[in-house]
């Protein structure tokens, strides 16, 4: 998948989990959405697409930004 399309799938996540009153529990949702629905090369891509560029330049929401920086390591599939 390109990364413009998951970058805009993840910011629908996070639409839906910016509703939340506690921000870490939003931050902590998100994160933990895309990990378990999303297939490994799915968030691959998407973590190179969050070190190839600022928040802006990509497409990332705010909230998907701050997410996937804070919990990038529970985030990135295991080595093949």
């Amino acid at each position: 998948m390109k990364a413009d399309h998951l970058i805009e799938m993840a910011n629908q996540i996070g639409m839906f989990f910016d509703s939340l009153p506690d921000r870490e529990e939003a931050l902590f949702g998100i994160a933990e959405h895309i990990r378990k629905f999303w297939e490994p090369r799915m968030r691959r891509t998407l973590l190179a697409a969050l070190d190839g560029h600022a928040q802006e330049e990509a497409g990332f929401s705010e909230i998907v930004f701050a997410a996937l920086s804070t919990h990038r390591a529970a985030l990135a599939p295991a080595a093949a």
